[in-house]
Order: C-alpha cells, then sequence, then structure tokens
C-alpha cells in the first residue's frame, strides 16, 4: 500500500539567480486529494563566484560543465544537510529542480546541473531530481512543470502566475492543465539592476523612476515568440540572443530601460490574461516578481476586471516553485504522473525524475 503522508525537501534555482529556494513540506493524501504544509524554509544567497559560475555555464566546455554539474550537486547535497541538521528535520527524500543551463526542446535539449548522484551522498538522503528530461524526450517543452502542483495544491485560483527569472501561468481548459512561458520578468530587471550596481530592484523604485520609452515598448513586444502558440517554453539563450541586443542598442537611461521593461512585462501578461479566459476568480501571483510594487500596480492596470490579484503570503511568494519541485517528487515516488502533456506538447503524460540513493 502506498503512503498517505511523506516528508521531502524541495530544491529551487531560478534564472534570476537569487539564490536557493529549500523547503521542508508534509504532503498528506486524501482519496483523490492533496494538502501540503509548509513546515520550515530557507533562502541560500549565492555567493558572487557560484553566481557567475552558474551564469558562465552557457559557455563554457562540456568537460568543465560535467564538473560544473558535480560541484553544483556537492554544494546542493552540502545545503541540504545542513538544513537538515539545523532543525533536526525528519525527511524521506529530496526532490530537487536543479539549475537550468541549456534549455533547448526544439532540438530534444534539456540540461539542469546538480548531480543527483552526489547530492545524496553528500545529504545521506535519496534524492529524486532531472524532472525535465522524459517530457523532451517525449517530444514536450519540458516546461513548465508546476502544473501539476497547481493543480493538486492551488486549484482554488484560477490561474496562477510566477514572476520568477521567466514569467509562467497554468490555469484549466476544458478540465485540462495548460501552462506557458509567458516572457521575460526578473531575469531582464535583474540585469538592468546590475547595470546600477544592484542585485534587485527593491519594490520597483528605480523603474518607478523612469518613464516608458515607446520605440523600445514596441520593439520588445513585437518579438516573434509572443505570437507563437502554446505550449511554448523559453530559456536563458533566448534572452541572450533576442532580448540583450534590444536592450543594449538602446541609448536612453537605465530608469527608463526598468520602466519600459515592467510596462512590456505588464502588457504580456495583461494579454494573455485577456486572451486565454473566459472566467471570473482569483489570479495567484507567485515568485521574486511579487515583491516588486510597481510590476505589481501594472499588472493590475492591464488585468482585465473580472480577476482579482492575490498575492500570498511571503513564504509562499518565495517557495512556491520549492513546494511543487518536492510534491513532483511524492508523484515520482508513488510512480503517478507529474507531468502532464497538455501543457508541454509531449506525445503523452509522463512521470519524470530520477532517483539516487546515499548508499
Amino acid at each position: 500500500m502506498k503512503k498517505v503522508t511523506y516528508k521531502v525537501i524541495g530544491l529551487m534555482s531560478g534564472t534570476s539567480l537569487d539564490g536557493l529556494d529549500m523547503a521542508y513540506c508534509h504532503f498528506h493524501r486524501h482519496f483523490d486529494s492533496w494538502s501540503y504544509e509548509l513546515v520550515q524554509s530557507k533562502s541560500v544567497k549565492y555567493s558572487s563566484e557560484w553566481e557567475q559560475k552558474l551564469k558562465d555555464g552557457i559557455n563554457i566546455s562540456a568537460e568543465r560543465l560535467l564538473e560544473l554539474n558535480l560541484e553544483y550537486g556537492k554544494f546542493l547535497g552540502n545545503q541540504a544537510k545542513e538544513f537538515i541538521n539545523t532543525y533536526d528535520l525528519e525527511v524521506d527524500f529530496i526532490a530537487s529542480h536543479g539549475h537550468t543551463v541549456f534549455h533547448q526542446p526544439e532540438k530534444g535539449l534539456t540540461y539542469q546541473i546538480g548531480s543527483g548522484q552526489e547530492m545524496a551522498i553528500e545529504s545521506g538522503v535519496k534524492v529524486i531530481c532531472d524532472f525535465r528530461r522524459k517530457d523532451v524526450a517525449f517530444g514536450g517543452q519540458g516546461a513548465p512543470l508546476v502544473p501539476i502542483g497547481d493543480y493538486f495544491l492551488f486549484g482554488q485560483y484560477v490561474a496562477c502566475l510566477n514572476l520568477g527569472g521567466i514569467a509562467n501561468i497554468s490555469f484549466q481548459v476544458d478540465n485540462k492543465s495548460v501552462a506557458f512561458d509567458i516572457g521575460m520578468a526578473n531575469m531582464l530587471l535583474n540585469y538592468l539592476a546590475n547595470q546600477m550596481d544592484k542585485p534587485y530592484d527593491e519594490s520597483g523604485l528605480i523603474a518607478r523612476s523612469g518613464k516608458v520609452d515607446k520605440p523600445l515598448l514596441d520593439t520588445l513586444n513585437a518579438l516573434k515568440y509572443f505570437n507563437l502558440s502554446y505550449p511554448k517554453s523559453l530559456g536563458y539563450e533566448w534572452f541572450l540572443s533576442e532580448v540583450l541586443p534590444i536592450i543594449n542598442s538602446s541609448d536612453i537611461s537605465v530608469e527608463d530601460k526598468m520602466c519600459t521593461a515592467v510596462e512590456h512585462e505588464a502588457m504580456q501578461i495583461g494579454h494573455v490574461l485577456r486572451k486565454e479566459f473566459d472566467k471570473i476568480g482569483d489570479v495567484l501571483i507567485t515568485g521574486g516578481g511579487a515583491f516588486n510594487k510597481f510590476l505589481v500596480e501594472r499588472i493590475k492596470s492591464h488585468t482585465p476586471a473580472q480577476f482579482k490579484i492575490v498575492i500570498p503570503d511571503a513564504e509562499t511568494i518565495d517557495n512556491k516553485e520549492a513546494i511543487i519541485f518536492a510534491f513532483m517528487g511524492v508523484l515520482k515516488d508513488r510512480e503517478e504522473i507529474n507531468c502532464l502533456a497538455s501543457v508541454t506538447g509531449a506525445l503523452q503524460d509522463s512521470c519524470g525524475g530520477e532517483i539516487f540513493y546515499p548508499y
């Protein structure tokens, strides 16, 4: 008989490079439904050395990338071990997203570093990771993966919007989950904040001080990706090749670039909500961008009146993706579907993830 209660640590590192999120959760099965408790959480800010290593992963040699995969697996294992020991946690396993270096599903390629075997040995705990590769092998985008958790754990919302490095959304259409990457969020905003020697634009104050530049706004809104039908997903490569040349060729101030970027992102999110929904209800916003008050204000201004934007408590904002990857690990451990073809465009639903043991 399958267990009905699981105690799991979820690990999440996003494209915004703001750090590692660790969420220790208890999951409870009730007939055909699930509930969760976020018992303990911790965010680990990357050192400048680790941030640079992860940022450079896309440009290094194959040999060095394999080494980085091992190094980062050890780092994750050590962080998880310290987390377990500090709070005296009883853990069934760790479920790790890893850190995405390459995501080119049209080539059948997605690669998240963070060796599961190194992680298991360093932490002394069973590890489940590498959740995207099977879906990509089935012809899917391998992203977004969180809709399975949105459905089971956050089903009271008509849509879940995540503002991480990339903005993505999930919702239900004809009783099927649909999700896709909308466009950029913190990936671009943090890049611009870095030009002012800041890690991010706290509360959106820099963006608020600028003004929208219409030529730049129109150029960003004209990017081909926004006219593609879903399923679709984005990676850091798209940001480097398609977005940065536009941003860097503009000679306006950083403040104006930031303000224009916020307006662009809010417009794209509002466009999706207007185009895809005929429902009335609450839209949940999580991810680091939920703390950007100016961005949230601009999203609200572009959101159709039938929706109420909901910003949850700070712990949920920070840890929702880590919670859901912990839950995906639970489904993998139960040999149940955790990746939905209706979301990714794969040939079939699948049970993604690889399992590694510390012995």
